[in-house]
């Protein structure tokens, strides 16, 4: 089993869908990620900020999670991370109510000293350059770096992402933003380019229509489980990095061929996500449902045919 860092928000968010709303409960990339990665039992830091209005017992959700919090900076005088936000009715946009960076905005990730020797560093959605700052502290290079950005930083910091993308193995973005980044509309063409660019494997998510995973020639997609409901998107996408992340962490094996498998671990615990505002569903899930939701995504997937 592989060491994780996990580098992303840990926040407060406001939620509201048209299935209901919230006041501030808990959010941020970190956190989505930790609590998906924590389904594998594996041996996780978060590094992140927080101000002194951030509760001890969410704190305590990641510890109990074996998730270590030592490199989670708590700025007592300073407020945390709040991000709002209203989606539409087909849940796939959303408007920005409110952003309030709060300690973000001076935040200097410090990875803990028995984690930068850690094989799989997952960098959740931040500037590039504190994503950079936090391949430099590693102190041997790391087996599997994976990124995730947005196109907020395609428009505000190109030149740092593009730095940063050299020094990863994996990037996930939407479709939306590997058309922004590459300039092309085909999803193939955009994948090449990213591939170009230096990371060697490329996971394009499309939402409600699943992900794509690119490797040089190769191409595998999974698609998105058909749900019922789906009460919250907002933490979807940060979910299924941290399934991702995680099953690569837990077996070591980072081919193509497992990759496979860490997508279809990610989409699963993904739809999990869904189903409750913020963390719920995910702080209450069993093993015994993410098995039986495996075997639904199998049989959704797998069919025999006879060609001549």
């Amino acid at each position: 089993m592989s060491k994780l860092v996990i580098v992303g928000t840990v926040a407060f968010d406001a939620i509201e869908t048209p299935f209901g709303k919230t006041d501030k409960i808990l959010g941020g990339a970190a956190t989505f990620i930790g609590l998906a990665a924590s389904q594998f039992n594996v041996d996780a830091t978060a590094v992140s900020i927080v101000g002194g209005d951030f509760p001890q017992e969410y704190l305590d959700l990641l510890s109990n999670r074996n998730i270590d919090t030592s490199g989670i900076e708590i700025v007592k005088e300073g407020k945390t991370f709040f991000w709002s936000g209203k989606y539409h009715n087909d849940m796939n946009s959303r408007d920005t109510l409110v952003t309030e960076l709060n300690t973000l905005a001076d935040f200097n990730p410090v990875v803990p000293e028995n984690y930068k020797d850690a094989e799989v560093v997952m960098l959740g959605n931040l500037h590039p350059a504190v994503q950079q700052s936090v391949l430099d502290q590693m102190i041997t290079k790391p087996k599997l770096v994976v990124l995730d950005t947005m196109n907020f930083w395609m428009d505000s910091a190109l030149e740092d992402l593009h730095s940063v993308i050299k020094n990863v193995d994996v990037i996930t973005i939407n479709d939306e933003e590997a058309r922004q980044l590459t300039g092309e509309y085909s999803l193939v063409v955009a994948a090449r380019k990213i591939h170009d660019m230096g990371p060697k494997y490329v996971v394009i998510k499309k939402g409600e229509h699943g992900a794509l995973l690119f490797h040089d020639d190769n191409v595998f997609y999974a698609p998105a489980l058909p749900l019922e409901e789906v009460f919250d998107p907002t933490g979807a996408g940060d979910t299924f990095a941290g399934g991702f992340t995680g099953y690569l962490a837990k077996t070591g094996d980072f081919s193509f061929e497992n990759m496979k498998k860490a997508i279809i671990y990610g989409s699963t615990l993904a739809s999990f996500c869904v189903e409750k505002f913020g963390t719920e569903r995910m702080q209450n899930l069993e093993d015994d449902e993410v098995h039986r939701r495996l075997l639904q995504f199998k049989q959704l997937t797998q069919f025999e045919i006879e060609l001549s």
